[in-house]
């Protein structure tokens, strides 16, 4: 990683970032996120052991899950955006008071979509899931009833880590996720093998683990001496305006990824229709594709700092060289990965306790997703993010709900189900949709009409 990002393009004058600032942001995140996705590998080979029916409730509830994590942390970005924006223009006034709305603004919201879970809940399930054998809907509502008690400490972590982000911090983020996946890690172990709890026993330590993790990150957040602050007068307060500019960021960016996730979950449903062997091989597969495009996630994450302090900085065009920079690195990430995953799959796959069948379907759907991150992933996202945090996000989100509706489902009912591909016709409408954003996000980058909003 550290040599990629000494291999810099073009230099401009007076950059915002150095090699070595860009380093020490995007490191720590990678670190991070390798913890969170060892975390999702470990609880999904764990839960393997409880049998097939509870890693495909644990599958499908993760996707309806997402759908509301995706929603707070649509609000994190969109006070990151704000944040970092202020930080740009060198008013920490601002920022803090941003940040300090942030964290009501986001905690606030993860209590409302708990409540909201805790009522419909098995209407939800039995809504999207209503064809899964009665085994496997036990476990849904097992998993779902622990985890969506977590949203309100997601979203005071999610708010917290995006204020450190948009500090240049990330360290801070990496001990407390490491400090957070220990905790679900030895949980895991107990709950599982121990206590033999099954479900459960994967879905309560990740309610503690979100629990001390949003603690520990927002006392780090009221630190005197800092930059940006979070002051408690401000959390517990209302500025209409600034509330304004973070939702201006937030609604259309959770429109969009509540209804991309929305979408995955549509599609699961359409998964759970070919049975227990293609929900447990979409699951495992879910949980290892994360490997190779670790690094676009952290970019993903880091690209708002940097491209939101360009354009608080009224710095359009370092704007656009660093995207192109940090596109750069998640390409050649992405491929290095990838490759790698190529190598050790078959061992990745003996990790996991599951059918012949479920093997051989897991390990094609690997395959096949790696070959489109490689050529679709840094341009489908990364790209995204960085019109998204110039404030361009009206246009992201027409283009993500299109392209979920026209590619993400329509292509995955007409693949999976009309032409009876499965399995396999629902990951093809994943690569079209992919393909898709891409060509869109690409034609509005190169049209240089992104860069002339601002969101503060």
């Amino acid at each position: 990683m550290e040599n990629v990002i000494n291999q810099s393009t073009s230099k401009i004058k007076g950059t915002l970032f150095s090699n070595t600032d860009l380093r020490n942001l995007i490191v720590p995140l990678v670190v991070e996120q390798i913890l969170v996705m060892l975390v999702g590998m470990i609880d999904t080979i764990m839960v393997s052991f409880a049998g097939e029916a509870a890693i495909s409730g644990v599958a499908l509830v993760d996707m309806i899950n997402n759908l509301f994590i995706t929603v707070l942390s649509a609000v994190a970005t969109g006070g990151a955006v704000i944040v970092s924006q202020y930080i740009g223009s060198k008013n920490t006034e601002n920022a803090s008071l941003s940040a300090s709305q942030l964290v009501m603004s986001a905690s606030l919201i993860g209590l409302i979509i708990a409540a909201f879970c805790f009522i419909f809940r098995m209407p939800m399930l039995h809504l999207f899931y209503g064809s899964v054998e009665p085994d496997v809907m036990q476990a849904c509502a097992t998993y779902f009833l622990f985890t969506l008690c977590s949203f309100p400490f997601l979203g005071l972590y999610n708010a917290g880590a995006a204020i450190f982000r948009s500090m240049q911090k990330t360290n801070i983020t990496m001990i407390i996720s490491m400090i957070m996946n220990i905790i679900n890690i030895i949980g895991n172990y107990i709950g599982v093998f121990l206590l033999h709890m099954g479900v459960a026993g994967v879905a309560i330590p990740t309610l503690l683990s979100r629990l001390i993790g949003s603690i520990l990150i927002f006392i780090l957040t009221t630190r005197k001496g800092q930059p940006i602050q979070v002051r408690m007068n401000s959390v517990f307060s209302w500025h209409p305006d600034i509330i304004g500019r973070i939702f201006r960021i937030a609604v259309p960016n959770g429109i969009e990824n509540g209804l991309f996730m929305l979408g995955k979950v549509l599609v699961t449903s359409i998964v759970a229709m070919f049975g227990t062997s293609q929900i447990a091989a979409n699951g495992v597969s879910n949980s290892l594709n994360t490997i190779a495009i670790v690094v676009v996630t952290s970019i993903n994450l880091a690209i708002v700092t940097v491209v939101g302090q360009c354009i608080g900085a009224n710095e359009q065009e370092q704007a656009k060289y660093y995207t192109k920079k940090l596109m750069k690195i998640s390409y050649i990430a992405t491929t290095l990965l990838s490759m790698l995953v190529w190598i050790a799959l078959p061992l990745l796959l003996d990790l996991y306790d599951m059918s012949g069948e479920t093997y051989h379907l897991a390990y094609n759907l690997i395959l096949f997703h790696n070959i489109l991150a490689i050529l679709l992933h840094p341009t489908s996202f990364n790209l995204a993010n960085a019109i998204r945090a110039a404030g361009d996000v009206k246009y992201t989100m027409w283009v993500g709900i299109l392209s979920m509706i026209l590619f993400r489902l329509g292509c995955a009912w007409l693949f999976g189900v009309v032409m009876g591909w499965g399995i396999y016709g629902v990951w093809t409408a994943m690569g079209a949709d992919w393909l898709g954003r891409s060509i869109a996000f690409v034609i509005r980058y190169r049209s240089g009409k992104w860069l002339r909003f601002k969101a503060i």
